[in-house]
C-alpha cells in the first residue's frame, strides 16, 4: 500500500511537470510568433494592414489557450489543437512576409503596430518566464491569455484598415497597461505552480 502511494504521488508529480512544461511551451511559441510579426513590420516585409490579420489569428490562439487552461491543466489532445493553430499562424506570418506587399516601416502608423507588437512580445515573455518559475499556474496563465487575446483583437480591429490612428494606439495602450498590470498581480500573489 506505501509503495502503491508513492507511485501515485511520484506519477502526479510528473503529470503536474507535464502539464507546465505544455504551458511553458505553448506562451514561449506565442512570443516567437509576436517576434516575428515585429521583426516583419520593422522590416517592411508586413504592412500594417497584414500584421493587424496576423494579430487576429494570434487573439484566437490566445482564446484557445485561455479556454483549454480553466481548468488548469492542458491535455494531450488541447496542446494538440493549439499546435495545430499555432503552425497556421506560422505558416501565415511567412507568406505574409514573403509574398508582394510592403510595408512602410517609418510611416507613424506602422511605428504605432510596431511598438504595440513590441509590447506583446515583452507581455508574452513575462508570462512565459512566470511559467517556467513556477510564478503562475496554468490556470493563471489561462485568465492572462484571455487578457492577451483582449489585446490583439483591439490591435486586430486597430490596423484593419490599413493604418493605425493615435487614439487607436491609446486605447491599445490602455488595455496593454491594465494587462501588464494583471500580470504583475498574478505573478506576485503567492500562487506557485505544483512542483514550481
Amino acid at each position: 500500500m506505501k509503495h502503491t502511494l508513492l507511485a501515485l504521488a511520484t506519477s502526479l508529480l510528473f503529470c503536474a511537470g507535464a502539464h507546465a512544461q505544455s504551458a511553458a511551451s505553448e506562451t514561449e511559441r506565442n512570443t516567437d510568433q509576436q517576434q516575428r510579426i515585429e521583426q516583419g513590420l520593422k522590416s517592411g516585409q508586413l504592412s500594417t494592414g497584414e500584421a493587424a490579420t496576423l494579430e487576429r489569428q494570434q487573439q484566437r490562439i490566445d482564446n484557445t489557450e485561455a479556454r483549454d487552461m480553466r481548468d488548469g491543466t492542458l491535455s494531450a489532445a488541447e496542446k494538440a489543437r493549439i499546435q495545430r493553430e499555432q503552425n497556421h499562424a506560422s505558416a501565415a506570418i511567412y507568406r505574409d512576409k514573403h509574398n508582394a506587399v510592403t510595408g512602410n516601416p517609418g510611416s507613424a502608423s506602422s511605428e504605432r503596430m510596431q511598438a504595440d507588437v513590441q509590447r506583446n512580445v515583452n507581455q508574452q515573455a513575462r508570462i512565459n518566464q512566470g511559467v517556467r518559475s513556477g510564478q503562475l499556474t496554468n490556470r493563471e496563465v489561462g485568465t492572462l491569455e484571455h487578457g492577451q487575446a483582449r489585446v490583439d483583437r483591439k490591435e486586430a480591429n486597430a490596423g484593419a484598415d490599413g493604418r493605425v490612428g493615435a487614439a487607436e494606439q491609446a486605447r491599445i495602450q490602455r488595455s496593454e497597461n491594465r494587462q501588464s498590470g494583471r500580470i504583475y498581480r498574478k505573478k506576485h500573489n503567492g500562487n506557485v505552480r505544483a512542483g514550481g
